[in-house]
C-alpha cells in the first residue's frame, strides 16, 4: 500500500479584503465594489471563517466580511490574528471611495478613513491606519441625494457593468501592488486613470 503525505497548504503572504455587505439585495450596489474585486482574483472555492467569507489564491488569503460594512473590523481584526501578517507591510483593503470620479483609482498606504465607515471600523479595531488600500471611485450623489442612499443604491445594467469594469481594474491594481510593489501599481495605476479622466474631459468639451 502506498501513502500519499498530505500536501500542505502555502503560507498567507498577503491578506487581500474586499469591503461590502452580505445578502443579494446589497449584491449589486456600489458599496460592494471591493466584493466585486475580490471576486475577480482567480479563487474558486469560498468558505466562512473568522466572519468572513475567505478562499485562497496561491499565497494570498481572499476575504469578505461578512459583518456587514460598518463592522468590517471585527472580521479583519480576526483574519489579522489567524494569519499573523503585518497589516503595515501585508494587508490591503480594496473599497469604493465617494471622493473620487468614477473610474478613477488610487492606491495609497496610510490615511484616515474619510468618512467611510467600512474604514473606520477597521482602523478602529486594529488601532492602525497604516495599511494599503485601493481606492476605485465611486463618484459623488447627483443633486441632493444622500450618500449612503447613493452608495446603497441597486444600480441598473449600465451602472453594474461600468462597476464590474472598475473592479476588474481595482483587482488588476492589487495584484500589481503585490507582484511589482506599491511604488511601481501607484507609477501605472495613476497615470493610466490620468489619462482616463483626461479623455472623458475632451469628450465632454
Amino acid at each position: 500500500m502506498v501513502f500519499f503525505k498530505k500536501r500542505e497548504q502555502q503560507a498567507v503572504e498577503w491578506l487581500i479584503v474586499g469591503l461590502g455587505n452580505p445578502g443579494a439585495e446589497y449584491a449589486q450596489t456600489r458599496h460592494n465594489l471591493g466584493f466585486m474585486a475580490v471576486d475577480l482574483m482567480g479563487a474558486s472555492y469560498w468558505k466562512t471563517q473568522h466572519k468572513a467569507l475567505t478562499a485562497r489564491s496561491g499565497d494570498l488569503l481572499l476575504a469578505k466580511p461578512q459583518t456587514f460594512m460598518n463592522n468590517s473590523g471585527r472580521a479583519l481584526g480576526a483574519l489579522v490574528k489567524a494569519t499573523g501578517i503585518d497589516p503595515a507591510q501585508r494587508l490591503i483593503v480594496i473599497h469604493d471611495e465617494l471622493d473620487l470620479p468614477a473610474g478613477v483609482l488610487r492606491i495609497k498606504r496610510g490615511g484616515g478613513h474619510g468618512g467611510h465607515n467600512g474604514l473606520r471600523s477597521i482602523i478602529e479595531t486594529l488601532g492602525t491606519q497604516d495599511f494599503i488600500r485601493v481606492r476605485a471611485g465611486i463618484g459623488r450623489p447627483p443633486g441632493r441625494m444622500d450618500g449612503a442612499d447613493y452608495v446603497l443604491q441597486a444600480t441598473g445594467p449600465a451602472q453594474l457593468e461600468e462597476l464590474r469594469a472598475e473592479a476588474q481594474v481595482a483587482a488588476d491594481a492589487t495584484r500589481a501592488v503585490v507582484a511589482e510593489g506599491l511604488l511601481a501599481a501607484q507609477n501605472f495605476y495613476h497615470r493610466a486613470c490620468e489619462e482616463y479622466d483626461g479623455d472623458k474631459d475632451a469628450k465632454r468639451r
